[in-house]
């Protein structure tokens, strides 16, 4: 018997995700929110705001009826905005019966208010012992290059190793591969960090800035992920890896990034209000930089790039002046190399 697969929601990358284990012939159910995508999935196969003249596959079909869409899933697969997972899961928890399917994400950002990792979101809300997981999928894709089969390479995290492997075979075909990893706190954090550092990114280039500068905020910008990461006890070699400085590089450089996107308007001089209003989708760094200006100070951690970005985008600075802040700091020296080493055994 094939197993079902519960894709929940239906952007640009539950869409493709979808539409991927639909091809790799999956049974998949696709549920959205929003009714208006149901005749134009089943019917015409396009989803036309996310992936302009994508063809879905004939076989994928969408739904609104939550329950129908988890109903025997062997994996439900949660590709909401961060910070709408607490919300849909709060209605998956009372579906989960006897099935104990696996638990799977995809999402990449830190939860508004509560500062929570979605795997902590999803393990709070859903009944423990009604399922196995969570697992992370994550790393350096854009949906636009994947619907197009370029070749993409992910990291699929769990500290349920067998419910990660059963995740990887799931996905894996020749445009499409996957690899384990045990470090779930690394690889959520590089996830959404790299999002705060991408407005980053794409504010240098709306500015004018040339490739010196975006490959010293995308360097410096990874040492600030790594040293709040391994402040927080993940493991460093997860910030060299797929879902650290791979999801970085391809976020920080593409026109598909809604961060990179966001980042360029305010850097040519648009207002962040407008920026957010014509984008059509969730920009998940602006909400991430809040987030990450809380935990730095949590964790006594200095991350002055992404205190520049969170200034910039709450507290109206400047960016031409945060730039000139930045590069009258001390000098000071590249690494750390107690402190990594420090932080490195406290793993957990």
């Amino acid at each position: 018997m094939t197993d079902k697969i519960a894709v929940l929601g239906a952007g640009s990358w539950g869409t493709v995700l979808a539409n991927l284990l639909v091809e790799n012939g999956l049974n998949v159910a696709l549920w959205t929110h929003n009714p208006k995508q149901i005749p134009e999935i089943n019917e015409t196969h396009h989803n036309q705001h996310y992936l302009p003249d994508f063809v879905l596959h004939d076989c994928l079909r969408a739904t609104t009826d939550l329950a129908a869409a988890v109903a025997g899933a062997t994996v439900i697969l949660f590709v909401v905005p961060t910070n709408a997972i607490r919300s849909v899961a709060e209605q998956v928890a009372p579906l989960l019966t006897d099935q104990q399917p696996i638990i799977a994400h995809a999402a990449k950002g830190l939860e508004l208010n509560t500062k929570l990792r979605v795997s902590q979101v999803l393990t709070a809300v859903l009944p423990k012992g009604a399922f196995r997981g969570p697992v992370v999928i994550s790393g350096p894709s854009h949906a636009e290059d994947v619907a197009t089969r370029d070749i993409t390479t992910l990291t699929v995290a769990s500290t349920d190793l067998q419910a990660a492997q059963t995740v990887q075979k799931l996905f894996m075909n020749d445009y499409f591969r996957l690899y384990t990893n045990t470090d779930v706190l690394g690889v959520e954090l590089g996830a959404a960090l790299k999002n705060v550092i991408a407005i980053g990114a794409g504010a240098l280039h709306g500015l004018g800035y040339g490739d010196n500068t975006k490959a010293a905020l995308m360097t410096r910008g990874l040492a600030e992920i790594t040293r709040l990461g391994t402040h927080m006890g993940a493991n460093p070699m997860t910030f060299i890896g797929l879902s650290g400085v791979g999801d970085l590089i391809v976020t920080c450089t593409s026109v598909h990034s809604r961060n990179w996107r966001a980042g360029n308007a305010l850097g040519q001089g648009e207002k962040l209000p407008d920026v957010l209003a014509h984008m059509g989708m969730v920009v998940e760094g602006v909400s991430t930089a809040k987030v990450v200006h809380e935990l730095a100070k949590d964790q006594d951690c200095d991350m002055p790039i992404s205190e520049g970005i969170y200034q910039v985008l709450y507290q109206g600075a400047p960016i031409k002046t945060v730039i000139t802040d930045l590069m009258a700091r001390e000098g000071k020296p590249e690494f750390d190399f107690g402190l990594t080493l420090q932080n490195a055994s406290k793993q957990v």
